[in-house]
């Protein structure tokens, strides 16, 4: 997928995040002695450290993104309510709550030593209301209308005890719905756009899948089965699955280099997914974004975010990366062999580009529509002479390769040194076989292999007016 920028301006958009909203409180403190009153650890507290959890920290990881989101949850008429709220303002969170006269703000104090944690004391009470859902149900369409999209975050702590009537509302406002959910009964999430669970969650749902071929089952057939447009799969280490409409099931290893800490990434997930998916309206562009934001926070020790900018940089260093560009023929199969498990159509052309001029361009950009990527094979310094003449190329190979990978159309450069490109047509197997001039369809070498797989075959024109031998004549005057 080519990184595109304009992805990460969120200005003009509006998210709203509806959930289980907490407040995560850490004591932190040393250790030194045993209390004489029983057999455990005295903890010295020397620093209070408050934290957004659950759907807050959903929102705060967009609002972080530059994103103008709006989060409405259920709170206590209480401190740590002002508490959650000052902090989420700071950081550009509005925040719509449902203040509760008779539940707390749910709060998880943990004790930490060393940046261990010795213990987790939760403060929560679950108490089912019908004012307090009809309370809830009539801030979010106030601000649905507004709204590009709507990330219901689910802890199962009662605050979308009525989730059914909250999707139905944002599917009366035309506003996409992306679910992370929990508990063991997916079909409160009917009729949502997007669900994500983990694979556990999926797992407890629809059983234990013991190949691919059983999770895609599965998959598709929970997916059809609610009425959900794409359902994604995060499997951690094992990376992530995606099934959109009835596309080829979109896999993606893990962004992951080194894990110091999942805290918060099935956060940063479906908060970066739904950011970039108001962006481009395609979910394996959102589901690429958000695979590279996780790899990018449990990188970090304690919940981390991210930032536009940083995500940037981590999206062209990835598009730039050894991946793409000049690869070796057994290399650039992998690539191939990759790219169409994932869906995307490959295309290829060859010849010799000598010089590269005009023509040569506007053919490429031609080949490249034709499919999602772009490969050109390109004849060997000795493949050249043979066909041409022992005064061609004029530019040796690595200098027209290096010339063709500049080209924003191409996404693969390669070489053959065959005089012709059967070969090499036949290793990498693409999925559009295309030529530039005068040719009929079984005039091309190679196209009886493509079509025989199921592909296709293309003539384009070049540009009339150039050519490499007229620029060639040209020079010699």
């Amino acid at each position: 997928m080519a990184m595109n920028s304009s992805y990460l301006n969120f200005k003009d958009k509006h998210i709203l995040v509806v959930g289980d909203v907490m407040l995560d409180r850490y004591w932190h403190g040393g250790t030194s002695r045993i209390s004489p009153e029983a057999p455990v650890q005295v903890v010295k507290v020397s620093n209070v450290e408050d934290r957004p959890g659950g759907a807050a920290n959903v929102a705060l990881g967009l609002a972080k993104l530059g994103v103008p989101v709006t989060l409405v949850g259920v709170v206590g008429q209480d401190e740590n309510a002002d508490i959650l709220e000052k902090c989420l303002e700071a950081s550009g969170v509005q925040c719509c709550f449902v203040r509760s006269e008779t539940l707390p703000t749910i709060t998880k104090l943990r004790v930490m030593s060393r940046h261990q944690q010795l213990i987790r004391l939760d403060f929560e009470e679950r108490e089912d209301s019908l004012s307090q859902n009809a309370a809830l149900a009539d801030v979010v369409e106030d601000l649905l209308p507004t709204a590009d999209a709507v990330i219901f975050s689910d802890y199962a702590k009662g605050c979308l005890a009525d989730i059914p009537q909250l999707i139905q509302l944002a599917n009366q406002f035309n506003v996409p719905s992306f679910v992370d959910p929990k508990g063991n009964d997916f079909s409160i999430y009917q009729g949502a756009t997007l669900v994500k669970p983990n694979l556990l969650e999926f797992e407890t749902i629809v059983g234990a899948c013991g190949t691919t071929k059983e999770l895609e089952a599965k998959a598709k057939k929970l997916k059809n089965e609610f009425g959900w447009d794409a359902l994604l799969v995060t499997r951690g280490e094992d990376g992530l699955v995606l099934l959109d409409g009835d596309k080829v099931p979109f896999y993606l290893a893990t962004a992951a280099r080194e894990v110091f800490d999942v805290t918060g990434a099935g956060d940063t997930v479906i908060a970066v997914l739904t950011a970039i998916y108001v962006s481009s309206k395609r979910f394996v562009d959102a589901v690429e974004y958000a695979n590279q934001a996780a790899g990018y926070v449990v990188g970090k020790l304690g919940t981390a975010f991210i930032t536009a900018n940083q995500l940037e940089t981590i999206m062209y260093q990835r598009t730039h990366s050894q991946n793409f560009g000049v690869l070796a023929p057994e290399a650039l199969l992998q690539q191939i062999k990759l790219a169409q498990v994932n869906g995307e159509k490959v295309v290829f052309t060859n010849g010799c580009f000598d010089i590269l001029h005009p023509g040569h361009v506007a053919y490429m950009k031609q080949a490249k529509a034709l499919g999602d990527r772009l490969v050109v094979a390109v004849n060997t310094d000795a493949s050249v002479k043979r066909l041409k003449g022992e005064k061609r190329p004029i530019n040796n190979l690595e200098h027209r390769m290096a010339v063709l990978e500049s080209v924003g159309a191409i996404d693969w450069v390669t070489w053959f040194d065959e005089d012709t490109p059967k070969n090499i047509i036949e290793l990498l197997s693409p999925d559009v076989l295309v030529k530039g001039g005068d040719y009929s369809i079984e005039t091309i070498v190679g196209s009886d292999h493509v079509l025989a797989n199921g592909g296709e075959v293309k003539v384009l024109t070049f540009l009339d007016g150039y050519s490499t031998t007229s620029i060639i004549d040209k020079a010699n005057l």
